[in-house]
């Protein structure tokens, strides 16, 4: 294995999440359309064993849990692996589905069962575009990505992790609720985290548009591009780079 190029681990957005059900086992059963960014990690792979974390997310575990550990694990690959993080962590934008997805990549792995066996979102981060995700995230529908062309979408992240776990806990504690907007996780996810309200909200003065909640939280986001004191606009990506 020579020295490589970073690769790219894009960061993905869900524009529509629907919980169609709960499987005997406890998992969630969704219908989703989720669409990667520009906005990205970069994954560098040389020869060695270890994780080291940089960047934004310098604090995130780098032990054995770690998604890119696990995901070199299951490709039957070792590597020293440097991960610049960019995207932000615990925000709802499969920042560590991203990175396990860029080391099946990198490894030639494309079996979406492996993908599943990482995490709900490893397999649509694996596939990338634009797709309709089901079940728990197994099962990926590529949708044309040609509608995608000239949209934009302006996000807000508040400086704090919401759970994943914690909001589909409160999702069936509340009996299930369907959103108003196009999120069914929102009224859980502010129900764990209440502060998340100012954000949105703040994003909707800002913007003059109704924000809608990135997966469990906690990014909020907008469609367009707009600009002011945290904001950030990012628009449909891909892999290479």
């Amino acid at each position: 294995m020579t020295r490589a190029t970073p690769l790219l681990a894009p960061a993905k957005l869900t524009l529509s999440l629907r919980v169609t059900g709960v499987r005997d086992d406890g998992y969630h059963l969704l219908d989703a359309e989720m669409v990667t960014l520009d906005l990205a990690d970069r994954l560098t792979f040389e020869p060695g064993d270890g994780l080291e974390v940089v960047g934004a997310g310098a604090d995130v575990p780098a032990g054995p849990e770690n998604l890119v550990v696990r995901a070199l694990r299951a490709a039957g690959r070792t590597a020293h692996v440097r991960l610049d993080k960019r995207i932000p962590s615990g925000a709802g934008l499969g920042g560590g589905s991203a990175d396990a997805a860029c080391v099946l990549r990198w490894a030639g792995v494309t079996d979406l069962a492996v993908a599943a066996s990482l995490g709900a979102d490893v397999p649509f981060c694996l596939v990338g575009g634009r797709a309709r995700v089901q079940g728990v995230g197994e099962v990926v529908e590529p949708l044309p990505v040609v509608d995608l062309a000239g949209r934009a979408w302006t996000l807000l992240t508040p400086p704090l992790a919401v759970s994943t776990p914690a909001v589909y806990r409160a999702w069936d504690a509340l009996g299930g609720p369907t959103a108003e907007g196009p999120n069914d996780l929102e009224p859980a996810a502010l129900a764990v985290a209440p502060e998340l309200a100012r954000w949105r909200d703040r994003l909707a003065e800002a913007t003059g548009a109704v924000p809608v909640l990135a997966g469990s939280g906690g990014t909020w986001f907008v469609e367009g591009a707009f600009s002011g004191e945290g904001l950030v606009m990012v628009r449909p990506g891909g892999f290479a780079g």
